[in-house]
């Protein structure tokens, strides 16, 4: 495959996934990841700022999707309902690939410095969606707690998705992960 074929950034990343997966996060070069890819190294850092990234792109913009789910519920519903519309609505963004998403989540789940990078990733979009709740009139300490139980929950329900068999979508386990958070 050339340099010159589209599609160097989904090339990249799919070749950084397989290489994560048989050799290990911390085995894998950049320049290995190119190689892979039939790119250069000089390419792989014209679209990621680092290795680590691969497995972080699109942050921003599932970040932004929360919070344009979490201004679109109505007025009326309460704070936690709010975090759970958005986070359903994160859910169906990002639960379409099950295999990339468990693949993703193995290779997080073996290195410290990964398991970092998503916990920071988690941490924005608790004081997003806390934000937006307050925002939206909620009481500062009712939007900080449910902002930090819907992202545990989502955490907690995401991470059996990925570990699961997936033959349900990653929206019905967040749903689901809701409804029994009364009886935990």
């Amino acid at each position: 495959m050339g340099r010159w074929q589209p599609g160097a950034r989904g090339r990249l990343g799919q070749a950084a996934m397989e290489l994560y997966v048989e050799r290990g996060y911390d085995q894998t070069t950049v320049a290995e990841i190119a190689q892979r890819a039939g790119l250069t190294s000089r390419t792989f850092f014209r679209h990621f700022a680092d290795k680590r990234e691969v497995l972080f792109a699109g942050t921003d913009a599932v970040q932004d999707r929360l919070v344009t789910a979490l201004d679109a519920v109505p007025a009326d519903t309460a704070p936690l309902g709010v975090v759970r519309a958005a986070l359903v609505a994160v859910a169906e963004a990002v639960g379409d690939d099950h295999d990339h998403s468990r693949r993703r989540q193995q290779v997080i789940s073996t290195n410290a410095e990964l398991r970092e990078r998503e916990l920071v990733k988690l941490a924005a979009w608790s004081r997003a969606l806390a934000d937006g709740l307050r925002r939206r009139g909620a009481d500062e300490h009712a939007a900080s707690i449910a902002a930090e139980v819907g992202v545990a929950v989502f955490r907690v329900a995401f991470e059996r998705w990925a570990t699961g068999p997936g033959d349900r979508h990653l929206t019905d386990v967040v749903r689901d992960s809701f409804e029994q958070l009364p009886t935990a």
